[in-house]
């Protein structure tokens, strides 16, 4: 038997033709819909009575194991290839995870089970471009985010400064050091009851222009920096779209040449056909002639 390929066009066996199929792909998919309906419903156990509970951990269970069964299937086909990429390792992982005991010392690695339902992320073909598309702009966003540190950690030295030193303890705990002042920041830039939780008691403590040093950081890091963010990620979706419209293209394009590969074996075929029965129309004409 062929070694199996990552290549979900071609398959060398059974077993790779089943696992990469359509429906084989639309069963996983449903299970892990159905593994997060359950574990959603889990967290209201002690509203549901223990048969219902004992019921649904029993489904989950069963999920679990086909799962484990999927992933083993998987690298009995692919084996050594199966860990050349990076989805394949998450999947491994996340099964890995789910098929701890649920001791208590393993509790926070079983809560982790919740986990199976982001293999949707890659299950789910538009999922997995947005996914990838994020990925490809992490570079990107790194640089964004030390440009909005360097920004914060400015700011929060200039806030130290300024309104750190004050009588009043909610504004001492604002912007009492550096730490605090950048956190403080943070939740200025988030707009997240920025004005009377952060600004307002500043302004009380006796800073009444303290809004328009708030109020420059926020056009900054909120409407500047962090629209970049958003800019980012639209460009790397659109290069990700656009790369697959390629790839649609270029399959298009060589059914089209296989087309008119095809079209012109059949015409040389129907050209030769008629050669020949114009030539068994000779020999007939030439038979009868000689036959009056």
């Amino acid at each position: 038997m062929k070694r199996a390929t990552l290549d979900e066009a071609t398959s060398n066996s059974r077993v790779e033709s089943a696992i990469e199929a359509t429906w084989f792909r639309n069963l996983i998919t449903g299970l892990i819909i159905i593994n997060a309906a359950i574990l959603g419903i889990l967290t209201y156990s002690e509203y549901l009575s223990p048969d219902t509970v004992f019921a649904l951990e029993m489904m989950d269970r069963a999920i679990t194991f086909a799962f484990a069964f999927e992933i083993g299937l998987k690298l009995i086909v692919y084996r050594q290839q199966f860990f050349k990429q990076g989805w394949n390792w998450f999947d491994f992982i996340v099964v890995g995870i789910s098929l701890i005991p649920g001791s208590a010392a393993f509790s926070v690695l079983r809560a982790l089970r919740v986990l199976r339902v982001l293999r949707l992320l890659h299950v789910v073909p538009m999922m997995r471009r947005i996914t990838e598309a994020l990925f490809k702009a992490l570079p990107g966003m790194g640089a964004i985010v030390a440009v909005l540190a360097l920004l914060t950690y400015v700011y929060a030295v200039m806030a130290t400064n300024m309104y750190g030193s004050s009588n009043d303890p909610e504004v001492t705990q604002l912007f009492g050091d550096l730490p605090s002042s950048a956190f403080s920041l943070f939740q200025v830039m988030t707009m997240d009851g920025w004005r009377f939780e952060v600004v307002q008691k500043v302004v009380d403590d006796g800073h009444p222009y303290a809004p328009f040093f708030f109020l420059t950081f926020i056009f900054i890091a909120s409407f500047a920096v962090l629209n970049l963010f958003i800019a980012l990620i639209v460009e790397a979706l659109a290069a990700e779209q656009k790369a697959a419209t390629e790839e649609l293209i270029d399959d298009l394009e060589e059914d089209v040449e296989h087309a008119e590969e095809e079209r012109d074996e059949i015409l040389k075929l129907i050209k030769a056909m008629r050669e020949e029965i114009a030539e068994l129309k000779n020999v007939v004409g030439n038979a009868s002639k000689a036959n009056p």
